[in-house]
C-alpha cells in the first residue's frame, strides 16, 4: 500500500481494517526473504485517519507532513491530468449498441471506437458505438470523483454514473450529463465508502454524414482514496513555490518548467512557449501571416485609418533573417456612414435614431403620417464592432476560451482575424433580446414565422475550413442550423425565427481541423458583409411602412389591422382578403397581398393558411367523383426499412403525415431527445420538437439502445404548407411520378396533395417538397396502408423530393347513384320486388346509401288467361249471333227474288204493276234484290260490285219465259 520515501531494504505497509476499525502498521520488504531483523509492528492510525490536502502521512513517525515545494498532494485523493497514455488502473472498452446476439463482424467494426488519450485529455469516440472509459477504486471514507468535460454536440450521448459493491448504479438524475455552454465545465459526483467502478460512456447517434465533436474529459480527481503516504511531484509546466501545496501552478506564457519544480525558468529572446509548457520553441521569423489588418474607430474629424496589428500571441521574431515589419498605418479616409436607422453624433459615433424615425445612415427623419418604422437591425458598414455583437477565439486544442479578438471589421466586411492557431474556432455572436412582430402574425399560431436573419457571406479557403452558422434560444445551448465547407463564393443566407425568445446567432469558422501548432493558413478567411434582422424589439428601422390608420382625439394614429385585412395603402383602412386567399404578413399592404389558394384548399378564418377540410370533388368525361377523408385527418406514422450505418447499428427514417382537417393545424410532432432521455415521459419539454404537416425522424429502437424510449433524432421538417390538391401529377413545380408506386388498377384518379417545407439547405436550395398519393383501396379497411417508393426506400429519391402512397377505403369516393344498379323480381302472387345492389368491386365508400327494396302489386300470367279466354268466348257468340242474323236476312231477300222471277214469265211480259215490285210495308229498306239466282258468296259479290249502269242502278237480268235473249232493265 504504502511506498518507500527514503533509501531503504523494506517499507510500511498497513494491514487491513479489523471489525473494531484498527489495524496494524508492519515492516514489508521490497524482495521477499532478502533481510531480516524488521521492526517489529506497532498499532497503526485508526482505519478513518486522513491527512488533509498538501499534506501526506509520514509512515515513519505515522503523522501528517506538509509536501515539499515542487509537489502536491490531495490528501486522500489521487489526481489524473496527464493523458500522454492511459493512466494504470484505467480501462476503455467498445461495445456495438446491439444488446442482442450481435454478429462477430459489427463486434469487430467497434473494436478501434474507444477513448483516446491527447495529452491535456482523453477524447470519445464519434462514431455509433458504445465506448465506456472505466475505474475502479475502493475508498476507505466517502469522498467525490470530480473532473471537467467538454461537451458541445448533442448528437452524442453522454453519460457518467458509478456502480457500487452491489453493482447498483448511482442516483440516476445525475448520470446524464448536459451539453456545455461556454468551453469546459466541472462535475462533482460524492461517493460512497467502499468498492466503487467509475464510467464515463458515449454513443453518437449522428446517423447522417455529419461527424460529431467527441466529449474532452480532463483533471479527474477522486478524494477518500486512502491515507497519502508520498506527494506527488508537479507535471512539467507547472510548480509549486510553497510547502504544502494542493496543486501546481501553470507556467506563464515563454516560461517553461521540468517534473516537481518549484519555479518557472524564462525562455531565450530567441525562443517562446505556451502557457503551461515543458520547453521553448525558436522562433519563427515574421511573416505576412503573423499580422491582419483592421480600421480605427471614427475620431472626432469623422475619419479612419486602416492599421496592421500583430497576431496575437505574438511568436515570431521581427529581427530575424527574412523576417517582415509590421507595415505602416494607412492614410486617413473619410468614415463609412453608419448603419441604417443610425445617426452620426458631433463626435463622429453612431447613435440609433428614436422610435418613430428612420435614417439611411445619416440623419434621423420622422416617420409621415399613416406610417410606421420598420424596426430591426440592418449592419452593412463595419467600422466598429455593433454593442449587440462580441467575439472571441475558442482554442482548438485545448478549447478553451481565450481573451482575443476573433472577428474584425473591415469597413464594408467584418472578417476572421488570425488565431494562436490553424485549428481554433473565430466566434462572432449576435444577442437579440427579442422580436415585435406585427399584430397579424402574432393571431397566427401555425405559420410560425416572427422574424428572419439573413446575412450575405463569403468563404475563401485553401483547406479544409468549415463555417457554422448556430442558433441559441433563451441562453440555451447552442444548435448549429447549417455548416458550410471549403470556398463559398459571395452568397446570401435566410433563417426563419420562429420563437418570440431572446436569441444569440453566432458564426464561428475554423480553418482548419487539423491539430497542427502555428499559423499556415492565415489568408483563409470566412467574411460577412451584411447582417439583417426583422422586427427586432428596441430595433432601429432603415424605412417607414404604411399602417393602419385610427382615429382618435389628437389625430390620426397607427393601429393594427385584425388577422387576415391588408392595408389599403391610399386611405389606410384595413380591407379583409376575398374567401380563399392568404394575407402576406409581413407585407399587408393593397389585395394583392392576398395571394388565392391552390386547388383543392381554401383559407383558414383569418387568412393565414390554406388547408383543405378533407373533402374533395373531381370530374371526368362520365361522372363526378365526390371524396371525404376525414377517416385519414389523424396523424400516422411511417417507417422506412431497417439501414445499418458502417459500423452495424440499425435505425430507421421515421415519418409522421397529418394529411388534412384540423382547421390547417399541424398535427405531426418529430423530437430529438438525445440529451433528454433522462427526462420522465410527459415532461420532455425541453426536448428540441418540430411540428408540421409531415415530419421525419432518424429512430434508433429501445431494443437496441437498452433505454426505455427509443433514441430520436435530427427532426427535419418536410411539409409546412400545402400548395394544393388535385389529380395532375404536377403542381407548383412539384412531380409526383406514376411509376414511382405500383399502378392503379380500378380507373379511379388518385388524388394527390402537393406540400412544400420551408427548411431550405445547401442540397435543396428550394427547399422539401413532399406529395402523398391518395388511392383508392377497398379491401384495406382504415387507416389503410401507407408505403414508400420502391426504388427509394427512404421516402425520397434525391434527397430533397418526398413522395407516398395512401391506400384505404377511405380514399374511394363517396357513393353516388353510378355505383349501384337494379334488380327487378318476377311477379309472385300478386308481388313484384325491385331491389337495389352495388356494383361489384365496390369502389365507394359513405355517400349516398342503397335505396330500400321497392314492392309492387303486380297480376299474374294465370288472371290474363282467364281474361283471354273469356274474350274468346264472347267474341265467339257474338260472330254466332251475327251469323244467324245475316242468313235470316238472306233467305228473305231469296224469297223476295223467286217472288220477282215468278211474275216475271206472266204470257203477256207486260211489267208487273208498280205496286208489285215497291217495298212493302213492313221490309227493309236494304233489302236489295240483286241476285237472280244462288250463286257463290264469291259470285255474288262479283255480281254486287260489277252490275251496276252507269246511271248507278244495278242492273238485273231477267229471262223471258219463251227463253229469248236477255233484256236489261
Amino acid at each position: 500500500m504504502g511506498v518507500s520515501w527514503w533509501k531503504s531494504e523494506y517499507h510500511y505497509e498497513y494491514t487491513a481494517c479489523d471489525s473494531t476499525g484498527s489495524r496494524w502498521r508492519v515492516a514489508v520488504p521490497h524482495t521477499p526473504g532478502l533481510c531480516t531483523s524488521l521492526p517489529d509492528p506497532v498499532k497503526g492510525t485508526e482505519c478513518s485517519f486522513s491527512c488533509k490536502a498538501g499534506e501526506f502521512l509520514d509512515m515513519k513517525e505515522q503523522s501528517c507532513k506538509p509536501c515539499a515545494e515542487g509537489r502536491y498532494s490531495l490528501g486522500t485523493g489521487i489526481r489524473f491530468d496527464e493523458w500522454d497514455e492511459l493512466p494504470h488502473g484505467f480501462a476503455t472498452i467498445s461495445t456495438n449498441m446491439e444488446i442482442e446476439d450481435s454478429t462477430t463482424e459489427s463486434t469487430e467494426n467497434c473494436t478501434l471506437s474507444k477513448w483516446v488519450p491527447l495529452g491535456d485529455y482523453i477524447s470519445s469516440n464519434t462514431d455509433e458505438c458504445t465506448a465506456t472509459l472505466m475505474y475502479a477504486v475502493n475508498l476507505k471514507q466517502s469522498g467525490t470523483v470530480n473532473f471537467e468535460y467538454y461537451y458541445p454536440d448533442s448528437s452524442i450521448i453522454f453519460e457518467f454514473f458509478v456502480q457500487n459493491d452491489q453493482c447498483q448504479p448511482s442516483a440516476d438524475d445525475s448520470r446524464w450529463m448536459k451539453t456545455t455552454e461556454k468551453g469546459w465545465e466541472f462535475h462533482s459526483v460524492e461517493l460512497n465508502r467502499g468498492n466503487n467502478v467509475l464510467y464515463w460512456r458515449t454513443t453518437a447517434f449522428s446517423v447522417w454524414s455529419k461527424v460529431s465533436k467527441p466529449v474532452l474529459v480532463r483533471n479527474i480527481a477522486i478524494t477518500g482514496v486512502a491515507y497519502t503516504s508520498e506527494c506527488f511531484p508537479c507535471k512539467p509546466g507547472t510548480y509549486a513555490d510553497q510547502q504544502g501545496s494542493s496543486f501546481c501552478k501553470l507556467c506563464p506564457v515563454n516560461t517553461y518548467s521540468n517534473k516537481g519544480e518549484t519555479s518557472c525558468h524564462q525562455c531565450d529572446p530567441d525562443k517562446y512557449s505556451d502557457k503551461g509548457s515543458s520547453s521553448c520553441r525558436e522562433r519563427p521569423a515574421c511573416t505576412d501571416k503573423d499580422y491582419f489588418y483592421t480600421h480605427t474607430a471614427c475620431d472626432a474629424n469623422g475619419e479612419t485609418q486602416l492599421m496592421y496589428k500583430w497576431a496575437q500571441p505574438k511568436i515570431c521574431g521581427e529581427d530575424l533573417e527574412g523576417a517582415v515589419k509590421l507595415p505602416a498605418s494607412g492614410v486617413k479616409t473619410r468614415c463609412p456612414p453608419c448603419n441604417p436607422g443610425f445617426f452620426k453624433t458631433n463626435s463622429s459615433t453612431c447613435e440609433p435614431c428614436p422610435y418613430g424615425s428612420y435614417s439611411n445612415g445619416s440623419d434621423c427623419s420622422h416617420c409621415p403620417a399613416g406610417t410606421e418604422p420598420a424596426v430591426g437591425f440592418e449592419y452593412k458598414w463595419w467600422n466598429t464592432l455593433p454593442t449587440n455583437m462580441e467575439t472571441t477565439v475558442l482554442s482548438g486544442i485545448n478549447f478553451e476560451y481565450k481573451g482575443m479578438t476573433g472577428w474584425e471589421v473591415a469597413g464594408d466586411h467584418i472578417y476572421t482575424a488570425v488565431g494562436a492557431s490553424d485549428n481554433d474556432f473565430m466566434i462572432l455572436t449576435l444577442v437579440v433580446p427579442g422580436f415585435r412582430p406585427p399584430q397579424s402574425v402574432m393571431a397566427d399560431t401555425e405559420n410560425k414565422e416572427v422574424a428572419r436573419i439573413t446575412f450575405v457571406f463569403e468563404t475563401i479557403c485553401s483547406v479544409n475550413c468549415e463555417l457554422y452558422f448556430m442558433v441559441g434560444v433563451n441562453s440555451r445551448t447552442n444548435t448549429p442550423v447549417e455548416t458550410w465547407k471549403g470556398s463559398k463564393g459571395k452568397q446570401s443566407y435566410t433563417y426563419i425565427i420562429e420563437e418570440n425568445a431572446t436569441m444569440s446567432f453566432t458564426w464561428a469558422f475554423q480553418r482548419t481541423t487539423f491539430h497542427e501548432i502555428g499559423r499556415k493558413y492565415t489568408n483563409d478567411v470566412a467574411k460577412i458583409y451584411s447582417i439583417n434582422v426583422t422586427n427586432v424589439m428596441d430595433g432601429v428601422a432603415s424605412y417607414c411602412r404604411p399602417c393602419a390608420l385610427e382615429a382618435s382625439e389628437m389625430g390620426s394614429s397607427c393601429t393594427s389591422c385584425p388577422a387576415g385585412y391588408y392595408i389599403d395603402r391610399d386611405s389606410g383602412t384595413c380591407h379583409s382578403c376575398p374567401p380563399d386567399t392568404i394575407l402576406k404578413a409581413h407585407q399587408p399592404y393593397g389585395i394583392q397581398a392576398c395571394t388565392p389558394c391552390g386547388p383543392g384548399t381554401k383559407s383558414n378564418k383569418i387568412h393565414s393558411l390554406c388547408y383543405n377540410d378533407c373533402t374533395f370533388s373531381v370530374s371526368t368525361p362520365t361522372r363526378t367523383f365526390e371524396y371525404n377523408f376525414l377517416p385519414l385527418a389523424n396523424p400516422v406514422s411511417l417507417a422506412g426499412g431497417p439501414s445499418f450505418t458502417s459500423k452495424g447499428l440499425k435505425y430507421f427514417h421515421h415519418f409522421t403525415l397529418s394529411l388534412c382537417g384540423n382547421q390547417g393545424k399541424k398535427m405531426s410532432v418529430c423530437t430529438d431527445n438525445v440529451t433528454d432521455l433522462r427526462i420522465p415521459e410527459g415532461e420532455s419539454g425541453f426536448s428540441k420538437s418540430i411540428t408540421a404537416y409531415i415530419c421525419q425522424a432518424v429512430i434508433i429502437p429501445p431494443e437496441v439502445t437498452g433505454y426505455k424510449a427509443g433514441v430520436s433524432s435530427q427532426p427535419v421538417s418536410l411539409a409546412d404548407r400545402l400548395i394544393g390538391v388535385t389529380t395532375d401529377m404536377t403542381l407548383d413545380g412539384i412531380t409526383s411520378p406514376a411509376e414511382l408506386f405500383h399502378p392503379e388498377s380500378l380507373g379511379i384518379p388518385d388524388v394527390i396533395f402537393f406540400y412544400r417545407s420551408n427548411d431550405v439547405t445547401q442540397s435543396c436550395s428550394s427547399g422539401r417538397s413532399t406529395t402523398i398519393r391518395v388511392r383508392c383501396s377497398p379491401l384495406k379497411s382504415v387507416p389503410g396502408s401507407l408505403s414508400l417508393p420502391s426504388t427509394c426506400s427512404d421516402g425520397t429519391c434525391d434527397g430533397c423530393n418526398f413522395h407516398f402512397l395512401w391506400e384505404s377505403v377511405a380514399a374511394c369516393p363517396l357513393c353516388s347513384a353510378a355505383d349501384y344498379h337494379t334488380i327487378v323480381s318476377s311477379c309472385v302472387a300478386g308481388i313484384q320486388k325491385t331491389t337495389y345492389v352495388w356494383r361489384e368491386p365496390k369502389l365507394c365508400m359513405g355517400g349516398i346509401s342503397l335505396p330500400e327494396q321497392r314492392v309492387t302489386i303486380c297480376k299474374t300470367i294465370d288472371f290474363w288467361l282467364k281474361v283471354g279466354i273469356s274474350a274468346g268466348t264472347c267474341t265467339a257468340i257474338l260472330l254466332t249471333v251475327l251469323t244467324c242474323y245475316f242468313w235470316k236476312k238472306n233467305q228473305k231477300l231469296e224469297y223476295k227474288y223467286s217472288k220477282l222471277v215468278m211474275n216475271a214469265t206472266l204470257k203477256d211480259c207486260d211489267l208487273p204493276a208498280a205496286d208489285s215490285c215497291a217495298i212493302m210495308e213492313g221490309e227493309d229498306v236494304e233489302d236489295d234484290l240483286i241476285f237472280t239466282s244462288k250463286k257463290s258468296l264469291f259470285g255474288k259479290i262479283k255480281s254486287f260490285t260489277s252490275k251496276r249502269t252507269p246511271d248507278g242502278f244495278d242492273s238485273v237480268p231477267l229471262k223471258t219465259s219463251s227463253g229469248g235473249p236477255d233484256m236489261d232493265l
